[in-house]
């Protein structure tokens, strides 16, 4: 699943901390939230696509894994970043 530049430079636009952010953690989950978005609308009509599943269930363990650790180092990001992705309930 590769996201479209104009979708993906959007997301890095809307959550990018300075000028030439691409790769903080913020922009990561942002970006991997998209595809795991993608994905999941996929799988609706798909269903037994399983190759992309397995990229699916790793896509969601790292963006876990970046969420730990934004949550560890700046908790005020942190609560930002899910309000603004609607992650939790």
């Amino acid at each position: 699943m590769v996201l479209l530049k104009e979708k993906k430079t959007e997301v890095i636009d809307n959550f990018k901390i300075h000028a030439k952010d691409t790769g903080s953690p913020v922009v990561q989950i942002a970006l991997l939230t998209e595809k795991i978005n993608y994905l999941t609308d996929h799988f609706k009509v798909h269903k037994k696509d399983f190759h992309s599943r397995r990229g699916l269930l790793m896509m969601i363990g790292k963006r876990r894994r970046l969420l730990a650790y934004l949550k560890k180092t700046d908790q005020e990001k942190y609560q930002e970043t899910i309000e603004k992705l609607k992650l939790r309930k």
